[in-house]
């Protein structure tokens, strides 16, 4: 089972940006998808964006174009990281953010089949 660590939330106002990281051990996960989700309070955890092992992403629309997901998978360590840079933040993205892996590909988007969390990380969007 994957240990993800989530960091880098915190509070913006609208139009602010923040960079979410997760480290993520146990395994080496260079061939495994990557996905950050995001759940409201009182709602489902959703995914928002995925990447793929070969850099290719996903995002849902409401993020498109605003939220960029990126990872790095030093050569040799048992250790990845993934991150989502998001610009242009909306209130409605208020939200515990979380990350995930999972071997999927190439469905890196099917959100249903991630398994293993971390802790999350709180986003808090004020207008």
């Amino acid at each position: 089972q994957a240990h993800l660590v989530e960091s880098g939330g915190g509070s913006v106002q609208t139009g602010g940006s923040l960079r979410l990281s997760c480290t993520i051990s146990g395994h080496n996960y260079d061939r495994y998808c990557m996905a950050w989700f995001r759940q409201i309070t009182g709602k489902k955890r959703e995914g928002v964006a995925a990447i793929s092992p070969f850099l290719g992403t996903d995002y849902v629309d409401s993020i498109k174009d605003r939220f960029t997901i990126s990872r790095t998978d030093p050569v040799g360590a048992y250790v990845n990281t993934v991150y989502l840079q998001m610009n242009d933040l909306k209130p409605e993205d208020t939200a515990m953010y979380y990350c995930s892996v999972a071997d999927l590909y190439p469905d890196c988007d099917h959100w249903d089949d991630y398994t293993d969390w971390g802790q999350g990380t709180q986003v808090t969007v004020s207008s």
